[in-house]
């Protein structure tokens, strides 16, 4: 029996016997690293994977299909495993719906819109979220009002504009319409409310700086992790963007989405073919969420624990 009285123990740093049983109580089914980090049991590594193959099944599907012919895959069961078409089928796609020319194109459209929707989004975010103007709160309503309008209804006068213009079957009538998202400003506003300290664009005033020196040097370092999860979620969206392409463009200077619909043709669509053409357009992307996959990541948990 001990005879430290609770206080003697508090004052030593001792913790109570009931306090140790409520530790390990709490710490029972999770187990820690040497670096302090949960890990999480066989439960939780069972539902990791059964997601995962979820997730990963239709690309696999993709690849298996593009790997056989359009015989084998009406047959009954379908393939479930690759067969030895695949590099044949691609350079099918590949000519058939001039890919070479439409990953170029997708990748000049996708980037130029996620560029211009993270600068204008930042800036503008940053003057809803830390200036104070006239009508501020309304802007911002009606800004976020925009989304709920479908894209459908804006399409023949949309054309129209692009129409008079000249711009019909060229890129920038796909770039200019979409380079500023209603989207982007408001998921910016968000996070630089919490994120940018209203301290620090004074004390930069204070100093002498200009608004594009506050916007250059204070506001888009502070707002980086937000920025990177913006361009990229806004990335993957042009580039599976197929509405307003298919009307602006043609199979004479198409996107990868637009040149997709060019393998469908026919009296009997070769299947095998139509899915290496999705397969060659979605590698792209793959490798892109691969090497920037943890900035995300990342940037998003930031966010997270800001807000």
């Amino acid at each position: 029996m001990s005879l430290l009285t609770k206080s003697d123990r508090a004052a030593a740093g001792v913790p109570a016997p009931r306090r140790d049983e409520e530790r390990r109580r709490s710490g029972r089914g999770r187990a820690r690293s040497a670096g302090g980090q949960l890990h999480g049991g066989r439960f939780a590594y069972a539902v990791l994977i059964v997601v995962t193959v979820i997730a990963l099944f239709p690309l696999f599907w993709t690849a298996v299909a593009a790997s056989r012919n359009n015989t084998r895959l009406a047959e009954m069961p379908p393939p479930f495993w690759f067969g030895g078409n695949l590099f044949k089928n691609l350079g099918i796609a590949w000519s058939d719906a001039n890919m070479g020319l439409a990953l170029l194109n997708t990748t000049i459209v996708a980037g130029s819109i996620a560029v211009g929707t993270v600068l204008f989004g930042t800036i503008a975010g940053f003057a809803f979220a830390k200036l104070r103007f006239r009508f501020r709160n309304l802007l911002l309503m009606l800004t976020i009002g925009t989304m709920m309008v479908p894209p459908q209804l804006s399409v023949v006068p949309l054309f129209m504009a692009i129409a008079e213009l000249e711009w019909t079957n060229q890129l920038q009538a796909v770039i200019l319409p979409t380079l500023v998202s209603a989207f982007g400003v408001f998921f910016m506003r968000q996070y630089l409310v919490e994120a940018l300290p209203t301290e620090l664009i004074e004390a930069a005033r204070v100093d002498g700086a200009s608004s594009l020196r506050i916007v250059w040097h204070v506001v888009f370092p502070a707002a980086r992790p937000a920025m990177a999860v913006l361009g990229m979620l806004t990335f993957v969206m042009a580039w599976n963007d197929f509405f307003w392409p298919i009307i602006a463009l043609t199979q004479d200077n198409p996107t990868v989405q637009v040149a997709l619909t060019g393998l469908g043709r026919g009296y009997i669509p070769d299947q095998s073919v139509i899915m290496a053409g999705a397969l060659l357009g979605t590698l792209p992307l793959l490798l892109i969420l691969t090497v920037f996959g943890k900035q995300i990541v990342g940037g998003i948990m930031q966010g997270a624990v800001k807000g």
